[in-house]
Parts: C-alpha cells; sequence; structure tokens
C-alpha cells in the first residue's frame, strides 16, 4: 500500500527501504558488539556486564528450548532473536519518518512481510537441518 523505494539491479526490482533499515539494524548491532567486545576486563564494565547477560539470558532460552545439546544453535538463536527484538525496537524508538526518500518512507525492517517470510526461510531450513543431522 502506498509507494516504495526500489533499486533496479540487473534485472531485479530490490526493495530498498527494508535493506536500508535492515543495514542499519546490523549495523547498530555490530557496532554495539564491537564496542562491548574490544577490551574485555576480569571485572566487567557496564557494557560488558550488560552484553554478558544478554549472551547469558540466550544461552539459557536455548536450553530450555533445545535442550543439552543447545550449544551450537546459541549463535543462530542469538542472532534471530536480536535483529527482531532490534529490529522491532528500531522502528518504535528511531525518526524513519525524517530521512526523506524519492518514494515512500522507512520503517523497521520487521514491519515488511518479506523479511518476516525470510526469517521464517531460515528457521525452517534450520529445523529441518537439525531433524536431519540427527535422525539421519
Amino acid at each position: 500500500v502506498g509507494q516504495h523505494f526500489y533499486w533496479q539491479i540487473g534485472g531485479f526490482q530490490i526493495h530498498a527501504q527494508v535493506l536500508i533499515t535492515s543495514w542499519v539494524v546490523i549495523t547498530i548491532l555490530l557496532g554495539s558488539v564491537l564496542i562491548a567486545v574490544r577490551n574485555p576486563q576480569t571485572i566487567p564494565t557496564d557494557g560488558q556486564n550488560f552484553f554478558e547477560y544478554i549472551l547469558e539470558f540466550i544461552r539459557d532460552l536455548s536450553k530450555t528450548q533445545i535442550g543439552e545439546e543447545y550449544g551450537p544453535w546459541v549463535p543462530f538463536i542469538g542472532t534471530m532473536f536480536l535483529f527482531i527484538f532490534v529490529s522491532n525496537w528500531s522502528g518504535a524508538l528511531l525518526p524513519w519518518k525524517i530521512i526523506e526518500l524519492p518514494h515512500g518512507e522507512l520503517a523497521a525492517p520487521t514491519n515488511d512481510i518479506n523479511t518476516t517470510v525470510a526469517l521464517a526461510l531460515l528457521t525452517s531450513a534450520a529445523y529441518f537441518y537439525a531433524g536431519l543431522s540427527k535422525k539421519g
């Protein structure tokens, strides 16, 4: 509904609004992690403490949902969780409307059905991979 901003790359029409905001979310996540882990301390600083709490939360979440063999799945679950969490909050907190585009406007990446479908396909592929690797 409404106008959208697209890029023409090759013979494909790319939904640029979602890519721009997804890149912003990924930049926020990578920048936060790089700042937090650049100088680890034995007595953690506030930022390091915060990220250790997040990691512990994701590990506990993975362990309760998967069981004792949760270890290899922590990076995948953590990435999905943090991307969705930061994407949703970016839609609420970042003033996307002040950025002018030729057509359309920016919004949270999870506001678009294509992002939801991509995340669902990744989760389904991971589920099938886990089942096939476990049961054969």
